[in-house]
């Protein structure tokens, strides 16, 4: 592309307690096998806040945990734009092409990939945590060669975009908990993973499909999206209320989406024996439960959901075609250089449930 700039707009991030707006930062190279895209926007995720919040699990706390992010790096994963130069080795992409990827860069090597489950690639490199995998949060970014690149519809809304990748999560971690028609399914938080998750669980068509959330607003969507219950655990005695829609057993499924550890001890009393329960959230510490009821007294299925391997090209099917409600989801951005105030409103303390920032 001629005129492809030498610097650009970015958020870099030089420690935990050093994220900088820079104006002039080097824009990425393109090698023989990358592609370089201009970015439309990126999406704020919870994970993003807990990393520069300084969260032990990304930073390492300096004595059992290594650090995780290799910084100085770009922050962002839930970004999309379009082609704007390819190497020469590059097929199957044309300049101009409105793409998006998986969040994961796999290394293509190890015995995860070589399986096909590359979600869990042994080094684990994933935009906007390493320098050589810089994310979203910038004018441009360098898509390598192993990327797991998804075209996007050029018509598609942006608002709707914006939702492919944290959609494409929701859908593995509906997926681990094998829904069946007959089953009474609870998602705990109703924030845009949780939303995701009951968008694409209602079209399992679950015996029962209850939403918790402690904002109304939340679970006010929620019953929009296709829960066919809604309850603020803040406002109800939500024990009494699961057991008497389970005649006292529990629900089948439970999906943990809020990344509270309340929820965590709230789900494996909500849960049936011989229930399943489902691990999506990323939390900020170490969570603490009483084991005994996984194995001694109810004999659960825990499952862990991680990224969203194979899910992009049904998620942007189903948001293209409208089966996947994405109404209001996303309805403020920021200029990148609004960014603190965008990591403040991505908290959720103004209302919002997506928050973007716009280079």
């Amino acid at each position: 592309m001629n005129g492809y700039p030498k610097t650009m707009k970015a958020l870099v991030a030089y420690s935990r307690t050093d994220y900088r707006f820079e104006s002039a930062f080097p824009s990425p190279e393109c090698g023989d096998n990358d592609i370089i895209i201009k970015i439309e926007a990126c999406g704020i995720c919870a994970g993003d806040l807990k990393c520069q919040h300084g969260a032990a699990m990304f930073w390492g706390d300096g004595e059992v945990q290594p650090s995780w992010v290799k910084p100085p790096f770009i922050p962002g994963h839930e970004f999309l734009g379009h082609v704007v130069k390819m190497g020469k080795n590059v097929t199957g992409f044309s300049l101009g092409d409105r793409v998006t990827a998986d969040q994961i860069v796999p290394c293509g090597e190890c015995r995860f990939c070589k399986s096909g489950k590359y979600w869990m690639c042994q080094p684990h490199n994933i935009f906007g945590f390493q320098t050589e995998n810089n994310g979203g949060m910038a004018e441009y970014v360098r898509y390598p060669k192993t990327a797991v690149i998804h075209k996007v519809p050029s018509d598609m809304p942006l608002e709707k975009a914006l939702l492919i990748e944290p959609y494409g999560c929701s859908k593995h971690a509906v997926d681990r908990g094998n829904i069946q028609c007959d089953d009474v399914v609870i998602i705990s938080g109703s924030g845009t993973l949780g939303l995701g998750m009951i968008t694409y669980a209602a079209l399992k068509h679950p015996k029962a499909l209850i939403a918790l959330d402690m904002i109304d607003s939340r679970l006010t969507k929620a019953k929009e999206f296709g829960a066919t219950h809604v309850f603020n655990p803040g406002k109800c005695d939500i024990a009494s209320e699961i057991m008497r829609i389970t005649d006292g057993y529990g629900c089948d499924v439970y999906i943990e989406a809020t990344g509270h550890p309340s929820s965590v001890i709230q789900g494996l009393g909500l849960i049936r024996k011989l229930g399943t329960f489902v691990e999506f959230s990323v939390f900020a510490d170490p969570v603490t439960v009483d084991w005994s009821i996984i194995g001694d007294r109810k004999e659960l299925d825990i499952f862990g959901a991680h990224l969203s391997p194979y899910c992009f090209p049904y998620v942007i099917d189903g948001i293209a075609s409208g089966n996947l409600k994405t109404a209001g989801v996303i309805q403020t951005t920021f200029k990148l250089e609004e960014w603190e105030t965008g990591f403040e409103y991505a908290t959720g303390k103004y209302g919002d449930l997506k928050v973007a920032l716009i280079p």
